[in-house]
């Protein structure tokens, strides 16, 4: 492993992941974005880059050009503004993304340096996990209605380990989905990010499970441990021929990770409203509303 300090930057390697995890597991952050599997996955789509700067990880997206908020100690603010100049100075961004709430709480002085803009379309969905498995309530009355006519209309379904033959189907499936919303970037930039998840399902300590039915995968999901409490759900796709297939695979998932956790992080809907809709109907436990730092320097 190589260790990089500012102000070069390099690409996540699998040799970099017990470096990243060091800091996952110190500050125990709740985005789905410090996740090193989400990372190594999407460093290409993203062009995701690191490096260490003062003993806290950054983290820089050369697509929207912006800095994740550094993971370690908390900054001051002058310490942010010091590394907002020192970032302009190598030719990068300045400004911040995935900023919590109790920050800009912590800091109101932010404002005299810094626009403070909510980014809503980025708010990450997280779930208790036995609340997902049990679905009560009159609100989820619908989840339970389609989870039962899909056992009625498919009474030898089978749930299986995502692994072997699974994980080619489960492409073929994903890429079949993806010809019918096509032209949506961020689809196929997960398409980009599934494959390369696949590519090193083992090396990164994902886990899966697939729907079958009558011999095919009709829905899958692909999930690793973020944190101390909470597992990220990375991807999760279900075959629309198949009603009630989505429904079931979420629960089958919960039901899965009941036990190994407490919570489960959905990621974001990147403001799709038809996603958006899917994530709030099934009543979150919270929603980490990110904010964004642009530097008024910039």
């Amino acid at each position: 492993m190589i260790i990089i300090k500012f102000p070069e930057f390099k690409r996540f390697d699998l040799k970099d992941r017990e470096l990243i995890q060091q800091f996952v597991d110190t500050f125990n952050p709740i985005s789905c974005e410090y996740n090193f599997s989400n990372l190594f996955c999407w460093q290409n789509p993203s062009k995701l880059s690191f490096s260490l700067y003062k003993n806290r990880l950054l983290i820089y997206d050369d697509i929207d050009k912006i800095m994740l908020m550094p993971l370690g100690e908390t900054f001051s603010v002058k310490e942010l503004i010091q590394l907002s100049s020192d970032m302009k100075k190598i030719g990068k961004k300045p400004d911040f993304s995935l900023v919590t709430e109790d920050y800009i709480k912590e800091f109101p002085e932010l404002k005299n340096f810094y626009k403070i803009k909510q980014e809503i379309d980025y708010a990450e969905y997280i779930y208790d996990v036995e609340k997902l498995c049990d679905l009560k309530g009159k609100k989820l009355s619908k989840k339970r209605n389609l989870i039962s006519q899909f056992n009625r209309s498919y009474p030898d379904f089978e749930i299986h380990m995502l692994e072997n033959d699974f994980k080619g189907e489960s492409l073929l499936l994903a890429q079949e989905l993806l010809k019918k919303q096509k032209g949506v970037r961020t689809l196929e930039q997960e398409m980009e990010a599934l494959q390369n998840a696949f590519d090193h399902f083992e090396e990164l300590s994902f886990e899966g499970i697939v729907v079958v039915v009558e011999g095919n995968v009709i829905a899958f999901s692909v999930f690793s441990q973020l944190n101390s409490s909470t597992y990220d759900v990375h991807f999760e796709k279900a075959d629309v021929n198949f009603k009630g297939a989505a429904q079931v695979i979420n629960h089958e998932t919960a039901k899965y990770l009941k036990g190994k956790c407490q919570y489960l992080n959905k990621e974001q809907d990147l403001g799709i409203q038809g996603l958006r809709q899917a994530k709030m109907s099934y009543c979150p436990e919270m929603l980490f509303v990110p904010y964004g730092l642009m530097f008024c320097d910039s």
